[in-house]
């Protein structure tokens, strides 16, 4: 019996293995375009990888038939909303503050002016790929929603809001 428990495991630890070794990559840089992190400094992005994958990893054995990357994906977005929620008072409900250095990463950069709820829906639509309906369910949304969102945050990221007006010399009459 203990054998065969061994075995199971042995078994489990080499197929996650595999898995984390074929998707972490991938769920990473999710993970860091939802943080609006740089590349190379994204612990917070680190952070939510690894409770996903630990998600992802305590219930493995139940996933049989399920592809485990929707899954480590979904705990992925579900632990940023989370997050988000938590730090922001309420999903998307106000802006972050423009951040004053220009970063490394031009795309860092870009997504940081977004609000999480569209950086999470942006993801999840445009970088994986996740239908509208999906990504409509997974955050507990209507589909309109997730279309107003997603085009809201597409028009913030093609149409950057510019500086301040520049102000008009006055015009002294002579």
């Amino acid at each position: 019996m203990r054998e065969r428990r061994a075995f199971q495991n042995a078994r489990r630890a080499r197929e996650f293995e595999a898995f984390v070794a074929g998707a972490a990559g991938r769920l990473l840089h999710a993970a860091t375009l939802l943080t609006a992190e740089p590349p190379n400094a994204n612990p917070r992005a680190r952070r939510l990888l690894t409770l996903a994958l630990a998600h992802t990893y305590a219930s493995w054995d139940r996933l049989r038939g399920e592809d485990p990357y929707d899954r480590a994906r979904q705990q992925l977005a579900v632990r940023f909303a989370r997050g988000a929620w938590h730090q922001y008072g309420a999903l998307g409900r106000s802006r972050p503050a423009p951040s004053p250095a220009p970063s490394p990463s031009g795309s860092v950069a870009v997504l940081a002016r977004l609000t999480p709820q569209e950086r999470l829906v942006l993801v999840l639509r445009m970088y994986e790929g996740v239908a509208e309906e999906q990504t409509a369910a997974l955050l507990g949304l209507p589909v309109e929603r997730v279309r107003a969102i997603c085009a809201r945050a597409m028009t913030t990221l093609l149409h950057p809001p510019r500086g301040p007006a520049p102000t008009m010399a006055k015009v002294v009459p002579s």
